[in-house]
């Protein structure tokens, strides 16, 4: 079967970033391996992916292996500096689910927004009173390169395609 709209498609790969500054590309370094433990699944026309992703993989079939590269402009963008935020450190408090330990530079911190879906936001910096969040996507700037094979494709259940995200090989449930 290949992939088309309407399928479900589990993949295994190793996914690579890397970004181009001032005409130095640096080496992609790994920053996610899915393996045949723990293929990624996804249905197909009705992910969060980038478009060029789904684009990419469009009438590959089971078992092929692909590779492919899609540029910042292609992928999550270039990051917007209006996502980068001061905010109080009060409204991390345990009050609210977080403890100190979490409110370090470098940690995501699990947020959600005003619709009640789950984001993240990486400290950048300790400001005292206030801390520095990045609401942009972890990827955002980097050239992402995609290395794997088709672990699996089938038909979309009636399920799935309504609720538009998929149960895995054992009803896990793998996008949101």
């Amino acid at each position: 079967m290949k992939i088309a709209e309407k399928t479900v498609v589990g993949l295994t790969y190793e996914l690579k970033v890397g970004k181009e500054a001032d005409e130095i590309e640096s080496a992609p370094f790994s920053v996610e391996i899915r393996d045949s433990e723990d293929p990624f699944y996804f249905l197909f026309g009705a992910s969060d992916l980038p478009e060029k992703f789904e684009e990419l993989l469009l009438g590959k079939e089971q078992g092929e292996d692909f590779s492919f590269v899609i540029p910042v402009a292609e992928a999550y963008g270039a990051i917007d500096e209006d996502l980068i935020l001061n905010l109080p450190k009060s409204q991390f408090s345990g009050e609210n689910g977080f403890n100190p330990d979490m409110l370090q530079e470098g940690n995501f911190l699990p947020l959600m927004d005003e619709d009640g879906y789950p984001m993240q936001a990486k400290i950048l910096k300790d400001l005292g009173e206030d801390i520095l969040l990045d609401f942009n996507h972890p990827l955002v700037g980097f050239d992402l390169h995609f290395e794997g094979n088709i672990h699996e494709v089938r038909e979309a259940t009636t399920d799935e395609l309504e609720h538009g995200h998929v149960h895995g090989p054992h009803g896990a449930h793998d996008e949101e």
